[in-house]
């Protein structure tokens, strides 16, 4: 009976949001109320299920996602993505030009959102397109697959894939050491390698389209400081994942690292260091510092609400007894749970559209039924992230942005777009599964 009463509140939260056109975060909150009456539980019970859900959850990652989106903010403002573009291309040249956008998407797509790297990079590949010559969507490809992968791979990216490591009780080093194990071989075949298979496609560089701030090249950052600063989260997040598994746990520098390289402490040094060097060290005064971090943040509150509205659906589920219910059904089946958290977050992308929503609601699902399951929890992140990118279609959001930015038709859009997005997931997953031979 619970399997039922779940499948019945997942087709419920498809209608409200795909029919009714309901919002996502009121959705979640109402399939999470009616799921845990449904299966018993008190009225006190359920709204206080609701409650720890979502407090629970954004206590946490609300200081990841604000932090992260101010920083994505600074870095955009102060012409420090434009820096690291052009210094990419220059060193590249015209021969390996694809190299260079994919090395840009993928080193400005860590700290940003993905909507955010995607309108701010565009225009430099219709600017390359121009001078190059060469069709659009074969340099377009690799920059947008980076920016797809560093969003479904890579914490501490303000994306599914950081906010499933709570979920899973996951090691955010580990995931992101893991995360780039598989993100570099799936962006180079998602990006340069099937880039080449478009090279037929031929669309024109739509007119008046972007109204983007140009930073003037006088007053942008260093190419030093500008990668710097996009890459410090990184940076300090990845050596306290390798001082832990080569250090002992008593020893200063673990403790150290681990402190430092903890997602919070990383991302609010990071902050800090940007502040200094792309603001005030720049002739900036701080009050106007602080209006761009205030504006970058504004665009994620309901980005947190849904969130929260997953972290709620999940607590309903294990404080009901539903979860352990399931896990114990499924202790019986060969299926792997990498796979089966794929398969979950699959369906919810291509029934709904946002990977966001997908890899939360997959997440809370799948968390109570591999419980306890010998698995690496770390996988299981990256497999829902992986699980969360694929078939993106007409229901997404980023389907119509790609279309419209590149003038292409819906054929043209799903034999690009679409199916980069599912070279992406399907990678990722079998990159998980060969992980889980060895970790």
């Amino acid at each position: 009976m619970p399997l039922i009463i779940i499948l019945i509140g997942i087709i419920a939260l498809l209608l409200l949001i795909i029919r009714f056109k309901l919002n996502a975060f009121i959705t979640l909150i109402i399939v999470a109320i009616g799921v845990g009456l449904a299966v018993g539980m008190p009225f006190d019970s359920v709204m206080s299920s609701v409650k720890k859900g979502v407090g629970g959850t954004l206590g946490y990652l609300a200081l990841v996602i604000g932090f992260g989106a101010m920083l994505g903010g600074l870095i955009a403002e102060s012409g420090a993505a434009h820096q690291i573009t052009d210094k990419l291309i220059g060193l590249f040249g015209e021969k390996y030009i694809q190299w260079a956008l994919m090395l840009t998407g993928f080193i400005v797509g860590i700290p940003i959102f993905y909507t955010v790297g995607f309108v701010m990079l565009v225009p430099l590949v219709f600017a390359v397109g121009k001078t190059t010559r060469l069709p659009l969507l074969y340099l377009a490809i690799p920059l947008v697959a980076a920016l797809s992968v560093t969003h479904g791979f890579l914490p501490p990216h303000p994306a599914p894939t950081t906010l499933a490591v709570d979920f899973y009780h996951a090691d955010i080093n580990k995931t992101l050491l893991y995360g780039l194990i598989l993100a570099i071989p799936t962006v180079i075949i998602a990006g340069p390698i099937f880039a080449r298979t478009l090279k037929n496609i031929k669309t024109d560089v739509p007119e008046n389209l972007f109204q983007q701030k140009e930073v003037p090249l006088s007053e942008r950052p260093s190419f030093g400081i500008s990668i710097l600063t996009a890459l410090s989260p990184v940076i300090l997040m990845a050596a306290a994942g390798i001082v832990k598994l080569t250090m002992a746990p008593d020893s200063y520098t673990y403790k150290f690292f681990s402190f430092v390289g903890e997602p919070v402490m990383a991302l609010l040094l990071s902050l800090l260091f940007g502040i200094l060097a792309l603001g005030v060290f720049r002739g900036q005064k701080m009050s106007d510092v602080s209006i761009t971090l205030t504006t970058a943040v504004k665009g994620v509150a309901m980005i947190m609400l849904i969130i929260g509205g997953g972290g709620a659906f999940k607590q309903v589920l294990i404080d009901s007894g539903t979860g352990e219910y399931l896990r114990e059904m499924m202790s019986g089946t060969d299926i792997s749970p990498i796979i089966l958290a794929w398969s979950i977050a699959a369906v919810l992308r291509i029934s709904l559209g946002s990977a966001t929503v997908a890899a939360m609601t997959a997440a809370g699902i799948v968390a109570p039924i591999v419980a306890g399951a010998d698995v690496s929890p770390e996988l299981l992140v990256l497999a829902t992230g992986a699980g969360s990118l694929t078939f993106s279609q007409v229901n997404d959001t980023g389907f119509w942005l790609f279309k419209e930015y590149f003038n292409l038709s819906i054929a043209d859009t799903f034999r690009s777009w679409t199916a980069m997005e599912t070279l992406v997931s399907f990678l990722g997953l079998s990159g998980c599964l060969l992980l889980s031979y060895v970790v």
